[in-house]
């Protein structure tokens, strides 16, 4: 038996990719389906046997734990997603980023901010957008199609990881993963057809490997998300920037939104947290409130 990651799915059949970077186009065992197994995905860490040594098939007989999944995109085992924001155009939709980050806390999935179109930056707007997230701690990185030197500094980041990237339309993740694609994976005849064709048309998800280790996952992007399966009195601990205050408020199991002595509020007003995205969250949490109580109620 041998072991690889699921790297594209089309019709039933699936590339998997060993340590040894050979490639087998596998099916699913009829007998794994018949006993209610789950729908192997990209990402998924995967055994099988093979068939034919001379022509690379095999058959997957077991799909390992997985770390997280999305249905839309169809990906398993993210553990960095890439969410970029343009300086201007469009202007940043603070409120998706935000919703973006839970859900990279729900799912155990690392978020790295990426400032994009700084060429664009008229009037600080990149360093109000840093302001905003700097106190999350996660990194953050400003970068440009002029400047392609900065771009170091996502190869970097992206190294070790299976990263997805994410944003509003037009923020620029096309463009940044053609970049990527062009000087950082792995030198196959596959990868090269794939970023001459100039532009991102990715219709299934598919993972490209990292020449220093890691994938990149090409996505028709996360076109379908919701924090609606979070209760309420978990959001705090989607905001990593809370947590020096949890358990210092005067009541248990404060909402951080109105009560009188509470700890998230102080930072906020010390200026330790942005009030922008403090307040963000205050609206988010009287939503899932919102929903939570009228569970019942038809």
């Amino acid at each position: 038996m041998l072991k690889g990651i699921i790297t594209k799915g089309v019709g039933g059949f699936y590339e998997v990719l060993c340590d040894d970077n050979t490639t087998y186009t596998c099916k699913v065992r009829g007998v794994y389906r018949k006993d209610g197994g789950i729908t192997p995905l990209p990402g998924d860490i995967v055994t099988f046997k093979v068939l034919d040594e001379k022509d690379r098939e095999g058959h997957i007989e077991e799909i390992k734990e997985r770390r997280n999944y999305f249905n839309r995109p169809p990906v398993a085992n993210i553990d960095q997603l890439v969410i970029v924001i343009a300086v201007e155009s469009p202007n940043p939709d603070f409120m998706l980023v935000d919703k973006l980050i839970i859900t990279c806390m729900s799912k155990n999935i690392r978020p790295l901010l990426v400032i994009n179109k700084t060429d664009l930056d008229k009037s600080n707007g990149a360093e109000e957008i840093a302001s905003s997230y700097r106190s999350t701690g996660f990194p953050i990185i400003y970068l440009n199609k002029f400047e392609k030197d900065k771009y170091e500094d996502l190869h970097r980041e992206l190294t070790g990881h299976i990263t997805a990237f994410a944003g509003q339309s037009g923020v620029g993740k096309s463009t940044i993963l053609n970049i990527v694609m062009d000087n950082w994976l792995m030198d196959t005849g596959e990868v090269s057809d794939k970023i001459k064709r100039g532009r991102h048309t990715t219709r299934h998800v598919q993972l490209f490997k990292l020449d220093e280790g890691g994938f990149i996952v090409d996505t028709p992007g996360f076109s379908s998300f919701s924090i609606n399966d979070i209760e309420h009195d978990e959001l705090e601990n989607m905001y990593p920037e809370f947590e020096p205050a949890i358990g210092y408020c005067r009541f248990k199991g404060c909402s951080h939104t109105c009560e009188p002595d509470c700890a998230v509020r102080e930072l906020v007003s010390e200026g330790k947290l942005d009030e922008r995205r403090y307040n963000r969250y205050v609206e988010l949490y009287r939503q899932l409130k919102e929903n939570f109580d009228n569970r019942y109620k038809r």
